[in-house]
C-alpha cells in the first residue's frame, strides 16, 4: 500500500507540474486574450488542484493530518479560477479586444448588440420622462 500512495501522489504531483508548464506554454503560443485566458483558466486551474489533491493525500496518508486548509485552497481554487478566466475574458470583449482574425464564430456578438439596444431604448425612455 505504502508504494501505491507513493506512486499516486507522485503521479498526481507530476502531472499537476505538466500542466502548468503546459499553461504556460499556451499563454506564450496562442493568438489572442480569449485563448491565453483559456488556457491559463483550464490547465492551470487542473494543475494546482492537482498538486493541492497530492499534498493532501501525503499528509493524511504519510502525516496522519487531514489537513483543512489544502481541503479549503483546493475548493477555493476550484471555484474562482475559471470564474475569474471568464471574467477577464467577459471584460475584454465588453472592451473592444478584438478576436483572432482566424476565429469562426462570435457568440456573444449578437447578445452584446441586443443588450446595447435594451440600454438605449431605456435611456430615452428616462429622457421622454424627464423631458
Amino acid at each position: 500500500m505504502s508504494q501505491i500512495g507513493e506512486f499516486l501522489i507522485a503521479l498526481m504531483v507530476l502531472l499537476g507540474a505538466l500542466l502548468g508548464a503546459l499553461s504556460a506554454f499556451g499563454l506564450i503560443r496562442l493568438p489572442d486574450v480569449y485563448m491565453r485566458s483559456h488556457a491559463a483558466t483550464k490547465s492551470a486551474t487542473l494543475g494546482v488542484l492537482l498538486i493541492l489533491a497530492g499534498a493532501f493525500l501525503y499528509f493524511t496518508f504519510y502525516l496522519e493530518h487531514v489537513s483543512a486548509k489544502l481541503l479549503l485552497g483546493i475548493v477555493f481554487v476550484f471555484i474562482t479560477g475559471p470564474v475569474a478566466g471568464h471574467l477577464n475574458g467577459r471584460a475584454a470583449y465588453r472592451s473592444g479586444v478584438s478576436m483572432w482574425e482566424n476565429s469562426v464564430h462570435d457568440d456573444l456578438k449578437p447578445e452584446l448588440k441586443r443588450e446595447r439596444e435594451r440600454m438605449r431604448t431605456s435611456r430615452k425612455g428616462e429622457h421622454s420622462e424627464k423631458g
